[in-house]
């Protein structure tokens, strides 16, 4: 049965618990059959796929080979019952915290819980760029979705992720132009008899595990009923260029973290350099100077208190 824990380690009561109301759903003697799966002793355990370490001297592709593979190994998730609930508003520090228990408990996994997971596992790979890539299709009269990490290393693009498809998960970073990478899922899809229909493109995550910002899923839009073969292209060229640019001058300030909310009343701060963030509201043109205030309080806009 597909219900078995892996190697015997504790799984979250209410994951469980969705599973067998599955069961008691979809199966006509459900509720009997999760009893007896749940009653017995003599199952056999499964392995646990290890969480890769890697050592500082280990180069990146072989570094990404070695997630994809664990994704691979924790397996695509044919139950029907998505195990983890994953709200992509929810800011970074949340969906790491997700990832993690993922690694704990060990069930196959979908698409878009593979994405928040490749975040998790290559975060300390600070040279490595990371961008959610989605897409939509159609077959049969029908529309699929599917969602994957873009990834770029010394200006070569590729992806990870998971499918039921082989074609359409890891891409090792070697396409020149990200434009040349969704090319190469499109004919992926063509070979599966599917018509690329929509490509949503994110901006590049954060390395930071504790950043309280959202991932931005859909930056750009592009959906290829309305664009030519090569407006498509350029689109997917502007796109790569906007994120370089973004990288190239940064984020702005850092973002706000558990541990940096202590500094913001720091007595060390002086009245020539007050501690504040703007939001995009109260972003002014470079030339325009704001008037001091000696008066005015700590500008905590930029923060939020994690519940």
């Amino acid at each position: 049965p597909f219900f078995v824990n892996r190697g015997g380690l504790p799984v979250d009561e209410p994951t469980w618990e969705r599973m067998w109301r599955h069961v008691g759903r979809i199966h006509p003697e459900g509720d009997r059959v999760a009893q007896r799966i749940r009653g017995a002793a003599d199952l056999p355990k499964i392995p646990i796929p290890s969480v890769p370490v890697f050592q500082p001297s280990t180069p990146i592709p072989e570094r990404l080979e070695a997630v994809q593979r664990y994704i691979r190994e924790l397996q695509y998730n044919h139950t029907g019952t998505q195990f983890f609930e994953i709200k992509k508003s929810r800011p970074l520090t949340g969906l790491m915290d997700l990832a993690k228990e993922m690694t704990k408990e060990a069930l196959p996994i979908k698409c878009l819980e593979a994405v928040i997971l490749g975040i998790y596992l290559t975060n300390n790979m600070t040279t490595l760029d990371r961008f959610p890539i989605s897409f939509k299709t159609l077959f049969s009269g029908n529309y699929f979705r599917h969602i994957v990490l873009g990834v770029n290393f010394g200006g070569r693009y590729g992806a990870l992720g998971i499918s039921r498809r082989e074609e359409l998960m890891y891409k090792a970073p070697v396409f020149r132009t990200l434009s040349e990478l969704i090319f190469d899922f499109e004919e992926a899809y063509r070979r599966c008899w599917h018509t690329l229909k929509k490509v949503k493109l994110g901006h590049c995550v954060s390395h930071d595990p504790h950043s309280v910002e959202q991932i931005e899923w859909k930056r750009s839009i592009l959906d290829l009923d309305k664009l030519t073969r090569e407006d498509f292209r350029k689109e997917l060229e502007r796109h790569a260029r906007d994120m370089r640019l973004k990288i190239g001058k940064g984020t702005g300030p850092p973002s706000p973290t558990k541990d940096r909310k202590k500094d913001v009343s720091s007595p060390q701060r002086g009245q020539a350099s007050p501690h504040r963030r703007n939001s995009r509201g109260d972003r002014r043109p470079s030339g325009e100077k704001k008037p001091a205030d000696s008066k005015a309080m700590p500008d905590l806009n930029g923060y939020q208190i994690r519940v």
